[in-house]
């Protein structure tokens, strides 16, 4: 299941009920129990024996009966060392207790899996000469407080010691922190100033996505959105978070059908407002090619220094893919209102 040592498991028991009798595949049953487990992840604990049925092996396509034990154990490989790499980084800020990085887009804050090096760890490893935070011994997370996609740009700040990870971490759990996005959006919201709300979580049907969940499932979170400016079936908001969950920016305006402009993942990456057709249609083909991304940028960090008291803040240009999309609109689609 991995090339990386295992030296423990997660373990599960499930009893089928008579409800859930009807013939469905071991793996799939599985899946549909433990919905943070992906089925392929399943499949391949199936097949090295990792699951039993009644405490005898079965294939995933065995067809569970009502009353079959199942017992199943999904390895947990051992975390990689991230390795200290030379990278071109924009450091914006640096005193001995932080540093505020302005990523760029494309660029994985940590190592994980498909990514385990060229991110941004590896290259703050090497800049700091191994000198970050790690309140929890993580060896791939060293000195990484909050995180941004991979395909967001802008600003983070980086504690290089645990009493700064500490305090900072509590700024980001007591909402002691501001922090300012700029994102381009399909559409025109109802309102110049709003407060978009819903809980996130996994989408059920497609484990690589965030979606708004119904009642209390899921985490809560609240997105604050300002007009900057208006565009043709398109607008500039400033978004504000209380809190901070994974693409939460992008899911909570993709709900309100008001996709981020170039969001391949949810549904941005397609003319959503407004005819769809002739030089229209293409200039929107022509800016999400070069874009290649969301066009959504952390522009502002501010928040009291652990050590000093002072209130700082720091602000991030826009990138040329985002300004050049800016400047395109500026100039060729008006708005109508």
């Amino acid at each position: 299941m991995s090339d990386r040592p295992i030296k423990e498991f997660k373990e599960y028991h499930l009893t089928v009920p008579s409800e859930d009798a009807d013939g469905m595949r071991l793996d799939k049953y599985i899946a549909t129990c433990l919905e943070k487990i992906s089925r392929t992840k399943i499949q391949k604990a199936i097949d090295k024996d990792y699951v039993t049925v009644n405490g005898k092996s079965e294939k995933s396509s065995y067809n569970i009966e009502a009353g079959d034990e199942i017992d199943i154990r999904i390895p947990i490989p051992e975390p990689p060392e991230a390795k200290p790499q030379k990278l071109d980084l924009d450091i914006v800020f640096e005193d001995n207790d932080l540093l505020i990085v302005n990523k760029e887009a494309g660029m994985v804050v940590h190592p994980a899996y498909g990514n385990w090096d060229g991110t941004l760890v590896n290259g703050l490893m090497w800049h700091t000469n191994e000198e970050l935070s790690n309140t929890d011994k993580d060896t791939v997370r060293p000195g990484i407080v909050h995180r941004l996609d991979k395909d967001t740009s802008g600003i983070l700040v980086v504690a290089k010691n645990d009493e700064t990870h500490r305090i900072l971490s509590k700024y980001f759990r007591t909402k002691d922190i501001e922090r300012n996005y700029w994102a381009i959006i399909w559409g025109t919201p109802d309102k110049e100033k709003g407060t978009i709300t819903g809980n996130i979580g996994r989408n059920p049907n497609d484990r690589k996505n965030m979606t708004v969940l119904p009642g209390d499932k899921g985490k809560e979170a609240v997105t604050h959105y300002e007009v900057l400016e208006y565009f043709d079936h398109l607008t500039l908001v400033k978004v504000r978070l209380e809190t901070g969950r994974t693409h939460q920016i992008r899911v909570h305006f993709a709900n309100e059908h008001h996709w981020v402009f170039g969001d391949q993942q949810y549904g941005g990456d397609a003319v959503r407002y407004g005819p769809n057709t002739g030089s229209r249609k293409q200039m929107f083909q022509n800016l999400m090619g070069t874009l290649q991304r969301q066009c959504l940028h952390a522009k502002t960090l501010g928040f009291e220094h652990p050590s000093t008291g002072e209130m700082v803040e720091f602000d991030s240009p826009l990138p040329d893919d985002f300004a050049h999309v800016l400047q395109m609109l500026q100039q060729n689609c008006k708005p109508t209102l």
